[in-house]
């Protein structure tokens, strides 16, 4: 197998100009760039403030060029003295309202951080709903603060546009500050949080698995090229990074011009170091490659990235679980499992656990690191179980989620799901159980081998939970 090595590219000097914070806006792909600008607390209120000067020149323009006092009445209409101290008025009290709501975000993501998981600060922030309500406040503070600017210096002039929209403002601002302190408390509820993780996982399956992936997925690979996989060359990682993104229908349409088979050797997620096995590359057309187009459709980053690695969403959902139970509130932890047992239920509705990817004319095109059914049923379940450990209720509904899983999938990924519980019960003492604990895991273990069609298979694990109890006797 013939190796090849990448050395990363240098970037344009301009970048090497700009602060590291902008600076990697410009080395991201457009896809993840636009993922990462919607997620900062200040894409949304920029655009507000965008906003805000227009609405200032829609204002002025009503009041300063139009002159729509001369077809008001006058009980509407003010002059330029009550005019200015309104606004300066208004502009304390937005200005202290707003610092209110930074407050009491600073609350809410500090809470977050003690007591779920340090990944919810992501959630929240990138929450449409809390990105507007901290447009709003912005928006209207600098409206007011820019129009008083304007009207300093007019003196014999009549105002209604101007007065009438910061009065406005300033009744917007106060119904939202309600709004979002019932937002941030809310939210912070842990259905609603389990909930909002749960749907925007199950969004990626549906959306962005569904796009990148499933409309290439084949059962059979076909031809694999197998002479010519003889004279493979595989390529290695040009830098250190996370693999965030990989342009699969880019990918397939380059190796069908190339005539060739491409092998990722890496799932999305991962970490990989410069050097590492990249992808590697077999076929008719492998001698004229150019590798570096290959290398632009996997995105290497700094950090993970949920646009296309499920995993991630269900590591930050059972992470709240571990963590609750670490926290002794076992019915987070019980929301948590059954919210990832109907994640769990969506994937293996939607995604086809094939590696393979063909072109139009059914040709295999790229190879993918497999991932089955028990891979996700491990991510998802797989922390939650260790960190359990020797509470029982909480292996308990485990197995109970697990036969609600059970009874909605494919038959040919049942014993997957029996095997997980199977040796689950592994880790139970040999010197001590509650018999009540016993009882309701065996009710509930006995009902999934039922399910799954392993009745056979609970005998042994019954006999073995009695055999405990009667040597404590």
């Amino acid at each position: 197998m013939l190796t090849i090595e990448l050395e990363g590219s240098s970037p344009v000097m301009i970048k090497n100009l700009l602060p590291w914070q902008l600076r990697k806006y410009f080395e991201m792909s457009k896809r993840i760039r636009k993922h990462e600008l919607q997620a900062t607390l200040w894409y949304m209120p920029g655009l507000y403030i965008l906003g805000a000067f227009v609405f200032v020149a829609l204002t002025l323009y009503l009041d300063l060029v139009l002159e729509l006092s001369q077809y008001t009445p006058n009980m509407i209409r003010t002059t330029a003295q009550p005019t200015r101290l309104l606004i300066s008025a208004l502009i304390g009290g937005i200005l202290t309202l707003s610092a209110f709501t930074l407050n009491s975000l600073l609350v809410v993501l500090t809470t977050f951080s003690g007591q779920f998981s340090p990944r919810m600060l992501l959630n929240f922030v990138a929450d449409r709903t809390t990105q507007h309500f901290i447009g709003i406040f912005h928006g209207s503070f600098v409206y007011v603060l820019v129009i008083f600017l304007f009207i300093t210096s007019k003196e014999d002039e009549y105002f209604v546009a101007i007065p009438a929209t910061t009065v406005f403002l300033a009744f917007v601002t106060v119904v939202t500050f309600i709004f979002f302190i019932n937002h941030a408390t809310s939210w912070m509820q842990v259905h609603n949080i389990a909930t909002n993780m749960k749907e925007e996982s199950i969004s990626i399956v549906r959306k962005t698995l569904r796009n990148d992936l499933e409309q290439f997925r084949c059962e059979e690979p076909g031809d694999l090229m197998d002479k010519e996989r003889e004279t493979e060359t595989l390529i290695t990682a040009p830098d250190s990074g996370y693999i965030q993104l990989i342009d699969f229908k880019a990918m397939i349409d380059e190796a069908k011009k190339d005539q060739i088979i491409i092998k990722l050797h890496n799932k999305v997620g991962d970490y990989v170091l410069k050097g590492n096995r990249f992808f590697s590359y077999w076929g008719a057309g492998a001698e004229r490659v150019n590798v570096e187009k290959y290398c632009e459709h996997i995105e290497l980053g700094y950090k993970e990235t949920e646009i296309q690695d499920l995993k991630m969403g269900m590591t930050k959902l059972s992470e709240i679980g571990v963590k609750s139970l670490g926290n002794d509130d076992p019915q987070t932890a019980i929301t948590i499992i059954h919210q990832m047992a109907d994640l769990l239920l969506e994937v293996e509705r939607d995604i086809t656990f094939t590696p393979y990817l063909a072109d139009q004319e059914k040709q295999v095109r790229v190879v993918m690191d497999a991932e089955d059914f028990s891979y996700y049923l491990y991510r998802g379940f797989g922390y939650l179980r260790h960190y359990a450990g020797d509470n029982y209720p909480i292996i308990t509904e485990i197995i109970s989620a697990l036969s609600m899983v059970a009874q909605s999938i494919s038959k040919d990924k049942l014993d997957v799901v029996w095997d997980f519980a199977k040796n689950s019960m592994d880790h139970i003492p040999k010197e001590f159980i509650y018999r009540l604990d016993r009882d309701y895991l065996l009710n509930r273990l006995y009902d999934l081998a039922v399910f799954t069609g392993h009745q056979e298979d609970y005998g042994p694990i019954e006999k073995r939970l009695l055999e405990i109890e009667e040597n404590h006797s």
